[in-house]
């Protein structure tokens, strides 16, 4: 059988296991045509509504008072304070020379059974299972062949967060501040608005700054949100390591992957002061990919073995 995507690599380049060196797989490859959400319709299908409660019973993105409150207080308050424009830097030089090995991507995938995601307040489950949950829920409104890039953006979408665990990072792994959460630009003043636990921007070193501290910071007007330079975390990484990689996703699907965390555009709709008009069309697919990636999580655990079969043979 053929994988529908033969031209996505199965092999991720964290860098060669042998030489330490970056490697870029040589994969012929076609960039398939962004699809335009204003064109497509959706197939008649019934679809499962989504549960009311997360896992614990409660609401959604509860910040005030959940299940798991004080390890997720405790996250944000790392992350405010310590994601500058110097350290997000930093972490692109380290991180982006992809020096970290070879691994398929259910190896990666499966590496996650290792992680629980400490700025999550509906799961405590490893995030190995929300791809899964993810994936299963887009596959289901949206689906056929024509969709498949779509039900892959669900199964990838976390997998950065391998950045924190020492198998693949190493002596570089990374604290989960870096690694999860809301993700918000650096280099201009946070939307406190907009943000989850705005009080504790107020500790990093570039809330006072001269210019980081400013409504539009570094940026110019309308400079477009993918020019911002976002904190670091999974989100970046993984949209960095498929465009290393020469995957095949559409723009779209890759803009899903990069933007999903960035709570404070697409859902607050906040640093409006930097999109271009590109970006209207990146909300879209970034709103409609946001709704299976949260609602899921008070989905019934999937059954993940039974569920490989298909997503291995579209890559």
């Amino acid at each position: 059988m053929t994988p529908r995507h033969a031209a996505f690599p199965v092999f991720f380049s964290w860098g060669s296991r042998h030489l330490g060196n970056p490697v870029i797989l040589q994969v012929q490859h076609v960039r398939l045509p962004g699809p335009n959400m204003a064109t497509l319709t959706m197939a008649p299908v019934s679809l499962k509504p989504f549960s009311e409660k997360n896992m614990f019973g409660g609401s959604y993105r509860n910040y005030d008072s959940s299940t798991r409150q004080d390890k997720v207080e405790k996250t944000y308050a790392d992350m405010h304070t310590k994601q500058t424009v110097a350290f997000v830097k930093s972490m692109h030089e380290k991180w982006m020379k992809f020096d970290k090995g070879e691994y398929t991507i259910m190896e990666a995938i499966q590496m996650l059974d290792d992680l629980v995601d400490d700025s999550d307040p509906d799961v405590d489950i490893p995030n190995s299972i929300h791809d899964f949950q993810t994936a299963e829920r887009i596959r289901e409104q949206w689906p056929g062949e024509e969709y498949d890039w779509f039900h892959l953006v669900g199964l990838l979408h976390d997998m950065g967060k391998v950045m924190a665990l020492p198998k693949i990072a190493g002596d570089d792994i990374l604290e989960q501040w870096a690694v999860v959460g809301d993700t918000f630009p650096v280099g201009c003043a946070p939307a406190e608005e907009a943000v989850v636990f705005p009080k504790s921007f107020k500790g990093n070193p570039d809330y006072h700054h001269p210019v980081y501290g400013t409504k539009f910071g570094m940026y110019l007007p309308e400079c477009g949100i993918s020019n911002l330079l976002m904190s670091w975390g999974h989100d970046e990484y993984m949209y960095q390591m498929l465009k290393f990689n020469g995957c095949t996703l559409p723009e779209c699907g890759l803009n899903m992957i990069r933007f999903h965390s960035f709570y404070p555009w697409h859902d607050k709709r906040a640093y409006t002061q930097f999109e271009c008009q590109k970006d209207a069309e990146t909300l879209k697919w970034v709103k409609e990919f946001n709704k299976f990636d949260l609602y899921s999580k008070g989905d019934a655990l999937p059954d993940v073995e039974a569920l490989k079969p298909y997503y291995v043979s579209l890559l």
